[in-house]
């Protein structure tokens, strides 16, 4: 199977499955257990995971709450916000028309309990300005006196913009409220820097930067404009209090070794994968007549010199061919890819980040995710194309 859905899921590194299996087998303590060796030495591993994470993403040790994952980091950043203001203060939030499901679904059921919300468009595909990206006027526009949280996607799952969150983050902070910044593609493909980013709260998954599944991590400013948070589950007070439950150190540990050598490779993976992503677009503009970009241009850099897109995604149209129909042949043929994010598949519907970049209906419906990762090699990509090719011409010959 050649792998390329690296959005959805990544493969584990082995380094860090060497960094789980002790806390697996032999060093199986309770880190809440610390009347015995077994615990502390599991309590004493998760202090040094917290350590670890923290400096992978410019933080410090305190502002690191651990989760079973983004989703669940995003749901403690929003509810738990809004929660932290009482039952009658309602208020108002902004977000973007392209978020991950995992910030929608908690701030529409904020909308359903009397809090205004307004989603922001952004730029559109067929337009000047930078196709997801939506600019820093427009959410100073949308600011209103009872608005306290503002919640953007920094790299998007599914075509790749990368928003110019320091822009942002001035504008909001410049209101009095508090910024969320969904990371879980951003580590490991692009420099992740909390305090350069200008987040206030901040949420990451393992298992989108080579770590394991089930477990995340909710970032929490505690220097200068400190923010704080209202726990969602409640039982044994893990957590300083905000997220209860017995802690899964071999997930942690992992979790942290990820990020160490996500952040440790990323002057090597990010242009080795950028030359891939660009490999791969060439080969198919090559190979399959009418395939289109979606999302930002691949070769367009910011003014700090950062790419304006995540270097290993390519998400593409196929006019005339269906989707699904290609996805399945591609299965067939050895090859994983995506159509979408990986969370809206158990709710099948038409993408809202492509529908939101102006695409019509056939358009989306013809769409490819590429997805690549620090273990994708040239020579997947060309057999990738080849078969890619090969299955759109058996489909546009039925």
């Amino acid at each position: 199977m050649i792998y390329l859905d690296n959005h959805a899921t990544t493969r584990l590194d082995p380094r860090v499955l060497d960094a789980m299996l002790p806390w697996l087998t032999d060093r199986y303590g309770n880190a809440g257990s610390v009347t015995h060796e077994l615990g502390l030495e599991s309590r004493a591993a998760v202090d040094a995971a917290r350590d670890t994470f923290a400096a992978a993403i410019g933080a410090v040790a305190r502002e690191i709450v651990f989760t079973s994952g983004a989703t669940e980091s995003a749901n403690l950043a929003i509810l738990g916000t809004a929660a932290r203001r009482g039952e009658e203060a309602r208020g108002h939030v902004v977000t973007l028309v392209t978020e991950h499901h995992a910030v929608l679904d908690p701030i529409e059921h904020l909308e359903r309990r009397g809090t205004a919300v307004t989603r922001l468009p952004v730029e559109p595909q067929r337009g000047p300005g930078v196709p997801g990206r939506v600019a820093p006027e427009a959410v100073a526009a949308a600011l209103r006196p009872d608005t306290f949280l503002v919640s953007v996607l920094f790299a998007n799952n599914e075509i790749g913009t990368l928003q110019d969150m320091a822009a942002i983050a001035e504008v909001v902070h410049a209101h009095g409220a508090a910024l969320h910044v969904d990371c879980a593609q951003a580590l490991g493909r692009t420099p992740v820097d909390v305090d350069a980013l200008g987040a206030d709260l901040a949420s990451f998954s393992a298992h989108k930067f080579h770590g394991p599944k089930g477990t995340g991590a909710l970032y929490v400013r505690r220097r200068g404009r400190a923010v704080r948070v209202e726990p969602l589950v409640f039982g044994g007070g893990q957590e300083r209090g905000m997220r209860s439950g017995t802690l899964d150190v071999p997930g942690i540990v992992g979790l942290a070794e990820a990020a160490r050598l996500a952040r440790a490779g990323l002057g090597d993976e990010v242009p080795r994968m950028r030359r891939l992503r660009d490999r791969l677009w060439t080969a198919l503009v090559a190979a399959v007549p009418t395939v289109a970009l979606n999302g930002p241009p691949l070769d367009r850099d910011g003014a700090d010199g950062v790419p304006i897109r995540l270097v290993n995604n390519l998400n593409v149209r196929v006019a005339g061919v269906d989707g699904q129909s290609l996805l399945a042949s591609l299965s067939a043929d050895g090859v994983a890819l995506s159509s979408g994010s990986a969370c809206s598949a158990e709710h099948p519907r038409p993408s809202h980040v492509l529908t939101a970049l102006g695409l019509d209906a056939d358009d989306v419906r013809a769409c490819l995710r590429f997805g690549l990762s620090r273990f994708t090699t040239e020579a997947e990509i060309d057999t990738a194309v080849d078969r890619v090719a090969a299955a759109v011409s058996r489909l546009r010959a039925m």
